[in-house]
């Protein structure tokens, strides 16, 4: 018994799941997610698995923008092969995924980052809805912009962190500043002036109770 699997790569999709699930079920296929949603890969292997399916084909799904390397994919089912006693085929494409793929863990991922800044982007559904892909892409952006990465400023894509009229929301830790209504340019903005060069975070900032 065969079975094919839509995974989400990224938060995008899991902000799309209900579009993504009618797809799926379209095609004849179940929908997982590589992050964020649910079900997880893992999870829906496992039970695909209980139900007696042998072979399990696994199509990336990308809804715009960036999403991590495909290669991500094969790790987690390779992961998954390793870690059980069930033995199904999966296939990436055309390509057998075989439990000899790179491990989930590395040298390099064993210690927090010593970043001085940590940016919190909301994905959740309302964000998402008012440009945080643009938000979160601009940022990204900007950090690279300035040669920065995980050791300076650590940043995190986040599920809804409630203030949900200001969307879209980012917050810098440990400055504890949270900014409402945030698009492109005002994400630049932040990184630039305020993350990196100390100066005022200007009007965009949330008032605390």
């Amino acid at each position: 018994m065969s079975a094919i699997v839509h995974v989400g790569m990224s938060v995008r999709e899991a902000n799309q799941r209900d579009v993504l699930h009618r797809r799926a079920e379209a095609a004849g296929a179940s929908l997982a997610f590589l992050q964020h949603g649910e079900p997880s890969l893992v999870a829906e292997l496992d039970r695909l698995a209980d139900a007696g399916v042998d072979s399990i084909r696994l199509e990336p799904v990308v809804v715009g923008g960036r999403s991590p390397a495909r290669s991500w994919l094969r790790r987690v089912a390779g992961h998954w092969l390793r870690a059980g006693d069930r033995r199904a085929t999966i296939l990436v494409g055309d390509s057998e995924v075989t439990g000899r793929e790179a491990g989930l863990t590395s040298p390099a991922w064993q210690e927090v980052p010593s970043h001085t800044r940590h940016l919190l982007v909301c994905r959740g559904p309302r964000c998402q809805a008012q440009g945080a892909d643009a938000t979160a892409a601009a940022v990204d952006d900007a950090l690279g912009d300035l040669g920065l990465g995980d050791d300076d400023v650590l940043v995190t894509q986040t599920g809804c962190l409630f203030p949900c009229n200001n969307a879209p929301v980012l917050v810098v830790h440990p400055d504890d500043t949270w900014f409402g209504r945030v698009d492109a340019d005002e994400a630049r903005r932040i990184v630039v002036d305020h993350v990196v060069g100390g100066q005022d975070p200007g009007d965009h900032v949330l008032p605390r109770r």
